[in-house]
């Protein structure tokens, strides 16, 4: 049984020792038995041969599953023999779309091809540019070359990791076309004056919300408040289904784009082709399989409150990290009234750690 002063001591070891003996282990050598015997402490980190944090058997395993409803949901499409997009992956377009207070949903094969759709049908080509920030996901910019148009970087908040509403009219140009704000980590991007600079210059906004369900701004999803929003289901995510996304959006017309695209070019609704109601558009094929829609009902059922848990779970462990120097928790925008929290996030400033490098504090992070 650990001492019940273990975690008040590792971290008042780390405000005195800054992990300077870490670097000795990771850089002359040295095993960290070698070094435990010189240190007094029993508190000291893992990596120096301290006893771990966490019991590392007792991590939550993701995705999580329940084989009572989850697998019979599965079983269902199985023995339905109906395995192609059909009635079940209708369902799951207007569970999602219901959640986020959305007018339409489609869900497509990944996050990925959710967002190269959104793009192409928004006529996002050639000769176009699109402002996004740098960090983020490779797909963000992927999506953004497949349609043709360039990415013109616009950099970000150093403390809250978003797109820097305040970097972006510098880099409006005549053939700037859209902003592609992502909400990386599951933290919004200060949606307000990111919608205010496009208003005022007829950009089109495409959220990239792939890391951030039910992630809210003034209590509206995210997703919901620029011209579209993109989402990604895969086995990672906060709604794990192996592979998924979808795109949400109020505008019918730009649904109904989206929906003949994905399925071909085949018409739907307003979409048709040229020459008549019942030609073919440009299209791709990039439909979602009724198992995938099927696992991410079952998923949906926890979506809210396993989000209320990563909340709380984040609110506790900034408490408990950010007196600790060199360690800068994430910042809010104070439009964020909910956060998913797809990940934790903090700065570490090396120069606090005697010069440890970043690199370094991560192996001894992940001893623990």
């Amino acid at each position: 049984m650990k001492n019940k002063n273990t975690d008040s001591s590792r971290r008042k070891f780390l405000k005195q020792s800054s992990l300077a003996g870490v670097g000795a282990v990771l850089t002359m050598g040295m095993t960290p038995s070698l070094l435990a015997g010189d240190l007094n402490n029993a508190a000291r980190p893992a990596i120096l041969g301290g006893p771990s944090a966490w019991d590392k058997a007792k991590w939550i395993k993701w995705p999580i599953w329940v084989p009572e409803t989850d697998e019979k949901r599965v079983l269902e499409v199985l023995r339905s023999g109906v395995w192609s997009r059909a009635g079940v992956v209708n369902e799951f377009e207007a569970a999602w779309a219901n959640v986020n207070g959305a007018k339409r949903c489609l869900v497509v094969n990944n996050g990925t091809n959710a967002l190269i759709v959104a793009l192409n049908q928004l006529d996002i080509k050639g000769g176009d540019e699109v402002l996004v920030p740098p960090y983020t996901f490779i797909s963000t910019v992927q999506a953004i070359l497949m349609n043709g148009a360039m990415p013109v970087f616009v950099d970000i908040d150093p403390e809250t990791y978003q797109i820097d509403p305040a970097k972006i009219e510098a880099k409006i140009t005549p053939r700037t076309k859209a902003i592609l704000p992502v909400h990386i980590l599951g933290m919004p991007a200060d949606m307000p004056r990111i919608m205010e600079i496009a208003k005022k210059h007829n950009l089109f906004v495409v959220e990239d919300a792939c890391q951030a369900p039910l992630t809210e701004v003034n209590n509206q999803k995210v997703g919901t408040i620029g011209n579209a929003g993109c989402f990604s289901f895969q086995n990672s995510k906060n709604i794990p289904i192996g592979e998924g996304g979808a795109i949400l959006s109020n505008d019918v017309s730009f649904m109904d784009r989206c929906v003949s695209f994905q399925n071909l070019g085949l018409p739907y609704g307003t979409a048709v082709g040229t020459f008549n109601a019942g030609s073919v558009r440009i299209g791709t094929k990039v439909r979602i399989t009724e198992y995938q829609a099927a696992i991410g009902l079952a998923q949906l059922q926890r979506l809210d409150a396993q989000t209320t848990v990563r909340e709380e779970n984040a609110k506790y462990l900034k408490s408990k990290i950010k007196d600790i120097p060199g360690i800068v928790p994430y910042k809010l925008y104070d439009c964020a009234t909910r956060v998913s929290f797809h990940l934790f996030s903090f700065r570490y400033k090396k120069e606090d750690f005697q010069g440890l490098s970043r690199n370094s504090f991560l192996q001894a992070l992940r001893a623990e």
